[in-house]
């Protein structure tokens, strides 16, 4: 082989390694850009799903609060009729 042969498929060699790793570079980068924008999306999705559950952790408080003033008007009406309310299969004397 001469020197100018092997200068040439230098060359070519050197063409096709720098556009593997040009090639592999572009993998990369766009596997993290894939990788962050699932990240991203991942977030978003806890964050709202954050909100949701303390939005029903205020719900049910504000209900057990109501509950709690019902049957303590209910109590304050009539005793019998709470203990009716929590165990339907008890019967009273009239």
């Amino acid at each position: 082989m001469t020197a100018s042969e092997i200068y040439s498929l230098g060359g070519i060699a050197a063409a096709v390694l720098g556009s593997a790793a040009v090639a592999i570079a572009a993998f990369r980068t766009n596997a993290a850009k894939v990788w962050r924008e699932e990240a991203d999306a991942q977030k978003t999705r806890a964050d709202r799903l954050e909100r949701d559950l303390k939005e029903i952790k205020e719900r049910l408080t504000n209900i057990e609060r109501e509950n709690a003033r019902l049957i303590q008007l209910l109590t304050s009406l009539d005793p019998n009729r709470l203990a009716l309310a929590r165990n339907p299969n008890t019967h009273t004397e009239e």
